[in-house]
């Protein structure tokens, strides 16, 4: 289950762009709390402590025990402005978590077991299609993480949404069965079977080629056809030969 954080903030006075620049002047970041029964309150952050929540890497899934004015409250960010130059925070949403409601999360998914998997052995690897699920969690019990079991997976075989043990309470938002992750063959051994695939769609379209005709048994090369024998169709006539008139051609005259 998510520890929750201590965060101290203080109330502020005022909205739009001038009170809010005002307070990043002073070193703090402008929010807002709402949610639940109580009306918003505006409140300011102290710029350092907020940069150092916000460089964990997990900001908008922590839980916050927020303290404004000596009274404390269950929140979880929901939204951080940062400035397009500096990167760093201008403004925060936190939202109230009353008790037994739910809340809508991402949750980073790990894994185990890569010793035990014979894919990774033969040395597949492990392609994330998802690096973290959207959930839907009470909010007195939110994982920190969800774990998949990769013992005795193969190249080729997936993990879906329904290989992982959720916390109670906890459900994904999407109906379907869904993957997670898979274990895919090396990369050189996909370009291998590409290159294979290519050279026999190759082959195949390629032209088949006629082979010559064999010459007869006997027959010498480039000797002239026997006397009184037919020339071949579309052969040129032998030298010294007289051309045959043409068909329809008239004799010439006797001198």
């Amino acid at each position: 289950m998510r520890q929750i954080q201590e965060l101290s903030v203080e109330p502020r006075q005022g909205t739009g762009k001038g009170p809010a620049y005002q307070i990043r002047l002073s070193g703090k970041v402008p929010g807002v709390v709402y949610g639940g029964e109580g009306k918003p309150e505006n409140v300011a952050v102290d710029a350092k402590v907020l940069e150092r929540h916000v460089e964990t890497g997990s900001f908008l899934t922590t839980l916050f025990m927020l303290e404004v004015s000596g009274k404390k409250t269950r929140v979880i960010p929901r939204a951080l402005q940062l400035d397009p130059v500096t990167d760093r925070p201008v403004h925060v949403d936190f939202m109230r978590l009353t008790e037994g409601a739910s809340v809508r999360l991402a949750i980073p998914v790990r894994f185990r077991g890569q010793e035990g998997s014979p894919g990774l052995k033969r040395g597949g690897v492990l392609n994330l299609v998802q690096h973290e699920v959207e959930l839907i969690c009470p909010v007195d019990n939110i994982p920190d993480y969800i774990e998949g079991d990769l013992t005795g997976l193969d190249v080729h075989d997936t993990l879906h949404i329904s290989d992982f043990k959720l916390p109670e309470g906890v459900k994904p938002t999407q109906q379907r069965n869904f993957t997670v992750a898979s274990i895919v063959a090396p990369t050189h051994v996909i370009e291998e079977q590409k290159a294979a695939a290519a050279a026999a769609a190759a082959a195949a379209a390629a032209p088949v080629v006629e082979e010559e005709a064999a010459p007869v048994a006997g027959a010498v090369p480039g000797a002239a056809p026997a006397a009184g024998a037919a020339p071949a169709a579309g052969a040129a006539p032998a030298a010294g030969a007289a051309a045959a008139p043409a068909a329809g051609a008239k004799a010439p005259a006797k001198k």
